[in-house]
């Protein structure tokens, strides 16, 4: 029987702030308390001057992620364990439904690729691509019976994953009788392949061009039409990604009539905004392939709404769309990168890296800016993700009984955010150089220590797949 004391830590939940022990049995927590007994074989964890968070929930990541000849820098291992250097001890990643698969299929073979390599706990959305009978009864199947409750589908990029109208309605309504979620990516494809293709007509293939071809309303009017197919299907509905205040909007109505719509954003929204583009104006610069990720960057007026939205509960959380892809063609051993649209700004792989930052740049840059309160950091971080997708009180909370996913944060600590000393196969990170003050010092996953001041100390492939819950409740 393996024990862990945590003695002395400040105990931050999405409603709780206070100081006490928190002990540890057989990887849950089974006490809460001051001056807790430690045995002669228990761990003790000196925690004082420390904050002690539950384990970031990021319920939005691309592992062995693929983009047509293109595959994420990041697999299963060398993505969670970057995640968990970032404070993050489970995620929600994606299984594809390929042409003429099964989402059951899709689970199995997404499984197989995390079974034994992933350092963190994880979960799937499946992303469903063609909807008929078989499928939704699969879908169906999967909710009750496989633990994977959500299901991702494109409003964008036709003719490869994206679905229409009939079939997203179809999904929402199989899913939403059955405690399930159908989470959209929401841009009008359509209009934006028109756009792209008007765009290389006239010569411009730079990676500016990404950003130009994809305006915010055409976010917005898609999210307008995904939540009305939810309303008429009497399903919830979750916005990944949401970036445009056009979209924010429709997100707003639609709570304040009740109905069951979330969203989440991510850091690159809240910290960089379109301004970012103009250092790359050029026309023939490749800089700006950094910034390629759909949707892409907005205003700063958008910036300043996502941030009251995460405030006022309008947005939910704050996940990653960590999907990184090399700026360096041939970056430990990776190929057809960002580079491959060199000539050709649509064949750039969307995405960024983020699994290892989120944490700290949004406790720098929105707790310490007074943007939003430290509860609420950690309901974005952990609690709502858990709730929202069918985990708490396994994850998203310090209480008993909970699994023993604690991080443990110097909150005065200041250091400077590199590529060069994450632990992602990227090679970037758009945090480059920026100094923040707030630094993940030890990370346990039920009650195993993974990360203790910069070292990894935990066990190659220790991450479980965790089966889910009901999802899309209002909380």
């Amino acid at each position: 029987m393996t024990t862990t004391l945590i003695r002395g830590g400040r105990i931050v939940t999405a409603v709780d702030d206070y100081i006490a022990d928190v002990f540890i049995e057989d990887e849950q927590i089974v006490s809460i308390g001051l001056n807790l007994p430690a045995g002669p074989d228990t761990q003790v964890i000196d925690a004082a001057g420390m904050m002690l968070f539950p384990g970031g929930v990021d319920c939005h990541t691309h592992m062995e992620n693929t983009f047509g000849p293109s595959v994420t820098a990041d697999n299963f291992h060398t993505g969670t364990r970057s995640a968990a250097f970032g404070g993050t001890t489970t995620i929600i990643d994606f299984a594809l439904q390929n042409h003429n698969t099964s989402p059951l299929q899709a689970i199995e073979r997404a499984q197989s690729k995390a079974d034994c390599t992933a350092n963190i706990d994880y979960g799937f959305h499946v992303i469903i691509t063609e909807v008929d009978k078989r499928v939704l009864e699969d879908m169906r199947y999967a909710i009750r019976h496989e633990g994977v409750s959500s299901f991702k589908m494109f409003m964008a990029y036709p003719g490869t994953v994206m679905s229409d109208d009939a079939a997203i309605f179809q999904a929402m309504r199989m899913v939403g009788q059955h405690g399930g979620m159908v989470a959209l990516h929401a841009e009008n494809g359509t209009i934006v392949e028109l756009l792209i293709q008007e765009a290389l007509a006239q010569g411009h293939t730079s990676p500016r061009y990404h950003a130009l071809t994809r305006p915010a309303i055409l976010e917005g009017e898609a999210t307008h039409r995904g939540i009305k197919l939810a309303e008429l299907a009497e399903a919830p509905v979750y916005f990944v990604h949401l970036s445009a205040k056009e979209a924010l909007k429709h997100v707003v109505e639609a709570r304040d009539l009740g109905i069951p719509v979330f969203a989440e954003t991510c850091p690159h929204y809240l910290f960089f905004d379109e301004s970012a583009y103009a250092a790359t104006d050029e026309e023939d610069s490749f800089d700006a392939a950094r910034l390629v990720m759909s949707p892409p960057l907005r205003s700063k007026e958008a910036q300043n709404a996502l941030w009251t939205a995460l405030k006022t509960d309008d947005l939910q959380l704050i996940s990653t769309d960590h999907c990184p892809y090399c700026l360096k063609e041939g970056h430990q051993g990776k190929i057809n990168q960002k580079p491959f649209g060199k000539d050709d700004f649509s064949k750039i792989p969307n995405g960024v890296p983020g699994v290892e930052t989120r944490m700290t740049v949004v406790y720098d840059g929105g707790v310490r800016s007074g943007r939003i309160s430290l509860n609420r950091y950690v309901e974005l971080m952990s609690t709502a993700p858990a709730k929202l997708f069918g985990l708490f009180p396994k994850k998203g909370t310090i209480a008993v009984g909970s699994d023993a996913d604690i991080v443990i944060f110097d909150p005065n600590e200041q250091h400077t955010i590199s590529a060069a000393t994450q632990h992602s196969d990227c090679d970037f990170t758009l945090f480059e150089g920026h100094r923040v003050q707030g630094k993940v010092k030890k990370v346990l996953l039920r009650g195993q220590l993974l990360v203790s001041d910069d070292q990894w100390v935990g066990k190659t492939g220790q991450g479980r797949f965790v089966a889910r819950g009901e999802v899309g409740k209002c909380w």
